[in-house]
């Protein structure tokens, strides 16, 4: 019985793990965007940074159960590890990416202790209060950041030494789209893993999965470290492709942003974050340009309909959608194998 149950698990982590048409359709447009789009350049480095941003808070809310209000904390930490360097002479945005994520790493893994202690409401608090107090740190250390005037005087050296930035975004929108899409592999990648399947676990029943032997603490703090440094690399990424840093990449609205565009796209798969953001910014920006006064408004109401219309049933359709494209080979059985008489 056991061997039965370890093959069917293998296979269904195979087969989830084989891209379908629609996600290769879904990259091959994003792709395509470089050369169809090229007057939206700058728009789009945004949904790809913001995208990235969703995924980084998606790997512990959706497939973790770590609920969070302050992930901006390690998206601006890693934006100003970036932007300092690329300030004090180290311009090279691949070593600043680096930097950012190992940087963001370190806070995510000091703080998971914290974090991974006690109830929701309690993660809720502690991670904006950590978000809070770094935001209180860049603001005073303005010998450092640049304070409330922003840090300024970044100058960005070229990709690889080829690739310029320009002004119109066209390289910022290259690199952020394939920085982006080079995450989301491993991401991917972990997520149809045996460690995947755990977190899945621990999500829906941390008790039941410790009593089988999962080691819940450590899977936790090694998924939120991780999602710290993609939170870290999305902020980089930002520093650079706009070359400012603001206090404004620790301020609250960060975080709330990326949890709507979670909760506008949906949780628990991966291209839920990058859906959202399409929305989320497409929305931003045709609302502001009918009416900039009120588009947060708008885009609030919008939220509160989807909420009301049931945005799990809403997930529900976007995903059967998503599955039915995805050409499967073969039907993943929907049951456990049963034991034969002579298992028995």
């Amino acid at each position: 019985m056991s061997t039965n149950i370890a093959d069917y698990v293998r296979t269904t982590l195979v087969r989830r793990g084989r891209w379908g048409i629609s996600e290769i359709a879904f990259w091959l447009i994003a792709a395509a965007t470089l050369y169809f789009l090229p007057e939206r350049h700058l728009i789009l480095n945004e949904i790809a940074i913001i995208g990235l941003f969703a995924l980084s808070l998606d790997l512990i809310l959706g497939y973790a159960g770590i609920v969070s209000l302050g992930h901006a904390a390690f998206f601006g930490l890693g934006a100003y590890a970036a932007g300092i360097l690329a300030r004090d002479g180290i311009a090279d945005p691949l070593l600043g990416l680096g930097a950012a994520a190992i940087a963001a790493a370190i806070l995510g893994f000091v703080t998971s202790f914290l974090v991974l202690r006690g109830s929701d409401l309690t993660k809720l608090m502690v991670t904006l209060g950590v978000a809070l107090v770094l935001g209180e740190i860049a603001n005073q250390a303005s010998w450092l950041t640049g304070g409330a005037d922003g840090l300024q005087g970044i100058a960005m050296g070229p990709i690889l030494g080829l690739f310029e930035f320009d002004i119109f975004g066209t390289t910022a929108y290259a690199y952020s789209l394939t920085v982006t899409f080079l995450l989301f592999i491993i991401a991917r990648r972990i997520v149809v893993s045996p460690y995947g399947l755990s977190l899945r676990s621990i999500r829906d029943n941390p008790l039941k999965a410790r009593a089988v032997g999962i080691p819940v603490n450590r899977r936790l703090v090694a998924i939120y470290t991780l999602a710290a440094a993609y939170a870290g690399v999305a902020g980089a990424l930002l520093a650079q492709t706009t070359q400012f840093v603001s206090l404004d990449v620790l301020a609250f609205h960060r975080s709330a942003d990326v949890m709507l565009v979670l909760v506008i796209g949906g949780v628990g798969y991966l291209y839920g974050g990058l859906i959202g953001a399409i929305v989320f910014k497409v929305l931003q920006d045709v609302i502001s340009a009918w009416t900039p006064q009120y588009w947060q408004f708008w885009i609030g109401l919008i939220l509160v309909i989807i909420v009301l219309a049931g945005r799990e049933h809403l997930t529900e359709r976007v995903r059967t959608f998503w599955k039915g494209m995805a050409g499967r080979s073969a039907k993943i059985p929907e049951t456990l194998p049963k034991p034969s008489a002579r298992e028995v």
